[in-house]
C-alpha cells in the first residue's frame, strides 16, 4: 500500500496499454513531422497564370514580364481571348488569369488609367490572395515607372522623380511573424493542441480502462488505495513524461522549423506545468465519464476542430458567438495557446500572461476536484 508499489502499478498500468503508449509517444513523435509538412514552403509560390494581351505593345509585354519576375506568379500561357483564358481556369490548366485591355499603353501615356483585370480560382484563397498579390504588385510597378517617366520629360531630375513620385512610402515590418509564413503562424498553436489532445487521451484510456474492468466485475490497485494518492501519483508520471514531451516540441521542432523562441525556460515551464495538470485533471474526469477505452479517443479527435477554431489564432475570438467563446474557455488549449503564444512568439513578459497561467491552474483545481468527486462515487458504487 506504498507509494512506490502504486507508482509501480501506474507506471504498469501506463505503458503496457499498447494504444495508449503508441498515441502519447507516436502521435507527438509523429505529428511533429507530419503536421508542419505542408508548410514547409510557407507561402504558395509561382503560381500559373494566363495572359490575354488585347494591347499588343511593348508597355504590355514590358508589364507581362513584370508579373513573370514576381515570386507569386508564373506566366505559363497566353491566349488569344478571354474566353480560351476562362476554360483554361475551368479546366485547372492555370490558377489565374491577366487580362491587358485595348489602349493600355495609350491611356497610360495620356495620365488616365487603364483597367487591368484580374482573375484567380478563389475555391483556394492562398492561391488566390498570392496571385492577386502578385499581379497588382506588377501593374503598381509599371505605374510607378510610368509616373517617374512622365516627370522625367517634364524636365524634373531623374533621382529626384524617383523619390517624388509618391507622397508616401510604406515601409512594411513583420514583428511577430517575421517570415509572413505559415510555420510560424499556425505550427507553435497546433502543437500545444497536439500536446493538449494526446494527453487527454492518455489519462482518459486509464481511467476508461479501469471502468471496463470494474463493468467486467474486476477489481485492481486502483480500488485499495485512496483516490487522493492515485490521483497524484498519475498526475506526477504524466506530468514527467509531458515535460520531456513539451521540451522536445519547444525545443528541438521549434529549431528544427525555425520557428521564433523568445520565451525563458522558467516562464514556459511555468506555464507548462499548469498547462499539464490542467489537462490531465480533465483526463481523469473524461476517464470516469467514458465506459471503453476505445471511445476516448475518437470523443477527443472529434473535439480537436472545435478548439483549433474557438482558440483564437486561426479566427478572432472577439468575431466568435459568444456562447461559444465561453464554451472555449472550458478547454485547457484556450489559455495554453494564447499563454505559450504571448510568451514564445510575441516576447510578452509572465506578468502580461499571468491571466492564462491563473486561468489553468482554476482548470486544474475544479477539474481535480470534480475528477476526486466522480472517482470516489465509482469506487463506492462498485462496492
Amino acid at each position: 500500500m506504498g507509494w512506490l508499489n502504486l507508482f509501480k502499478h501506474e507506471l504498469k498500468a501506463i505503458f503496457t496499454n499498447v494504444s495508449l503508449v503508441f498515441t502519447v509517444f507516436g502521435g507527438v513523435v509523429f505529428y511533429s513531422f507530419l503536421y508542419p509538412l505542408p508548410y514547409t514552403n510557407e507561402l504558395p509560390r509561382d503560381q500559373k497564370v494566363a495572359v490575354v494581351d488585347l494591347d499588343q505593345t511593348q508597355m504590355s509585354r514590358e508589364l507581362i514580364r513584370m508579373a513573370d519576375a514576381t515570386p507569386q506568379v508564373h506566366i505559363a500561357q497566353y491566349l488569344g481571348s478571354i474566353d480560351a483564358a476562362k476554360q483554361a481556369l475551368l479546366d485547372r490548366q492555370v490558377e489565374g488569369i491577366l487580362v491587358i485591355p485595348h489602349d493600355f499603353y495609350k491611356d497610360v501615356m495620356l495620365g488616365t488609367s487603364p483597367t487591368l483585370a484580374y482573375a484567380g480560382n478563389a475555391a483556394l484563397f492562398l492561391v488566390y490572395g498570392t496571385i492577386v498579390e502578385g499581379l497588382s504588385s506588377a501593374g503598381t510597378d509599371l505605374g510607378v515607372h510610368a509616373k517617374i517617366n512622365r516627370l522625367v520629360l517634364k524636365g524634373d531630375n531623374f533621382v529626384q522623380a524617383t523619390e517624388q513620385y509618391s507622397a508616401m512610402k510604406l515601409n512594411m515590418r513583420p514583428v511577430f511573424n517575421v517570415t509572413m509564413g505559415y510555420i510560424n503562424y499556425v505550427v507553435p498553436a497546433v502543437f500545444v493542441l497536439i500536446l493538449h489532445q494526446t494527453l487527454l487521451i492518455g489519462v482518459g484510456m486509464v481511467g476508461a480502462s479501469e471502468n471496463e474492468a470494474r463493468a467486467a466485475g474486476k477489481t485492481g490497485y486502483w480500488a485499495e488505495y485512496p483516490v487522493w494518492m492515485i490521483m497524484m501519483v498519475r498526475a506526477f508520471i504524466f506530468v514527467i513524461i509531458y515535460l520531456v514531451l513539451a521540451s522536445y516540441y519547444f525545443g528541438f521542432t521549434f529549431t528544427y522549423y525555425g520557428v521564433n523562441r523568445l520565451a525563458s525556460i522558467p516562464d514556459l515551464v511555468s506555464m507548462t506545468i499548469a498547462f499539464l495538470l490542467a489537462v490531465i485533471m480533465l483526463g481523469m474526469v473524461l476517464g470516469q465519464l467514458i465506459p471503453r477505452c476505445e471511445l476516448v479517443t475518437l470523443v477527443v479527435l472529434l473535439s480537436s476542430l472545435p478548439l483549433v477554431f474557438t482558440a483564437g489564432f486561426i479566427w478572432p475570438a472577439s468575431e466568435l458567438p459568444t456562447l461559444l467563446r465561453e464554451l472555449s474557455q472550458l478547454a485547457p488549449s484556450t489559455p495554453a495557446i494564447n499563454g505559450f503564444l504571448g510568451l514564445n512568439q510575441m516576447g510578452a513578459t509572465f506578468a502580461q500572461m499571468i491571466g492564462w497561467w491563473q486561468q489553468l491552474w482554476l482548470q486544474a483545481l475544479g477539474f481535480g476536484a470534480l475528477a476526486f468527486w466522480l472517482m470516489s462515487r465509482a469506487r463506492k458504487v462498485s462496492r
